[in-house]
């Protein structure tokens, strides 16, 4: 379930105020998603996306996320638009929680990933990359393998609960994934975002992209990465469609 703050009536009328998207006539939780508390949200003058930003995201964070998006769409990719209030802010808070609304896309999510989405998929990958490659503002990926010991530390006091030596089997497997981790292999700027957008692409009728989003997590990593994701993609692929690679 991806809605962790619950949203009032009335707070919600109120947020919409500083608006110019007329008043509310439909909203509800979107519950795909794990990582903000998401609602789809229909006014007057149309659809839109509420997104409260939950306590994993680093608020510094949010102008860098919202910025991209407006720089993609300027480079001519579809993904959702920051819906700018009358002061020209993008983002807000509501519920105690940094919160945007931006743009509705069209489409459905492939809850079965068929071979003729590969083509479509991997062309708006591409097309991703080359849109954001002149996107000035640098992102520190905190997720990256700097980040992992301090994440292992933050974890390990409790590991032993889960399992017993967990802890020390963590820090061993850690130790010997940083000591082999490449170094000077080429990192791409939004590599760390394709898991998420691919993950969350919407599909039109005509079996390709209608749009990409999942913009919350983007920051330079490998290239190899892109690896990964088709692999994943491709092995979506494989368990709905019970055979064991893809043409």
């Amino acid at each position: 379930m991806a809605v962790y703050t619950e949203v009032t009536d009335e707070a919600l009328e109120a947020f919409l105020t500083e608006y110019d998207i007329g008043t509310i006539v439909a909203f509800r939780g979107i519950a795909e998603g794990v990582e903000n508390s998401n609602y789809s949200l229909k006014t007057t003058q149309g659809d839109f996306i509420l997104t409260l930003y939950e306590k994993r995201v680093d608020p510094a964070d949010l102008p860098w996320f919202l910025g991209l998006m407006e720089h993609l769409a300027r480079r001519g990719l579809t993904c959702p638009q920051p819906v700018r209030a009358r002061d020209g802010d993008a983002l807000r808070v509501l519920a105690d929680r940094h919160a945007a609304i931006t743009t509705f896309l069209p489409g459905v999510w492939p809850r079965r990933v068929r071979v003729e989405h590969c083509g479509p998929v991997g062309r708006a990958l591409a097309e991703l990359h080359v849109a954001g490659a002149d996107f000035a503002p640098r992102r520190v990926n905190a997720l990256g393998a700097p980040g992992w010991r301090p994440l292992l530390e933050r974890c390990k006091a409790r590991a032993d609960e889960v399992q017993p030596t967990l802890a020390a089997e963590l820090d061993t497997a850690l130790t010997e994934i940083l000591a082999a981790w490449p170094a000077a292999l080429p990192e791409g700027e939004l590599t760390r975002l394709t898991d998420d957008v691919i993950g969350a692409l919407t599909i039109s009728l005509e079996n390709s992209p209608s749009g990409l989003f999942g913009y919350n997590l983007p920051s330079p990593t490998l290239w190899m990465a892109d690896l990964r994701t088709s692999s994943l993609f491709n092995n979506s692929i494989c368990e709905f469609t019970k055979t064991e690679s893809v043409p």
